[in-house]
């Protein structure tokens, strides 16, 4: 499990903010064990991607822009339009 998440919970869902250049290995037991989406911005990477957990596989989405706060909108009308919220 990751230690230092920090949580954006203006809306929902809450959605988990990863430091940046946590591994995806890390993400991946992380989000399998607690089960609630992260934003993630890859090692190197210049845009942000979500990761969530469908129940049986993490799911990620890629380039959700480079701004965190247009990412975690990005994200959330991604999981809307997917149901998972």
């Amino acid at each position: 499990m990751l230690d230092d998440v920090e949580y954006d919970d203006s809306e929902p869902p809450a959605i988990g903010l990863v430091a940046d250049g946590v591994s995806w290995e890390d993400v991946h037991d992380h989000i399998k064990i607690a089960h609630n989406p992260l934003l993630v911005l890859p090692a190197g990477g210049a845009e942000y991607a979500g990761a969530y957990w469908t129940g049986t596989e993490m799911v990620v989405t890629q380039a959700l822009g480079p701004d965190q706060e247009q990412a975690l909108g990005e994200f959330r009308d991604y999981l809307r339009d997917r149901g998972e919220i």
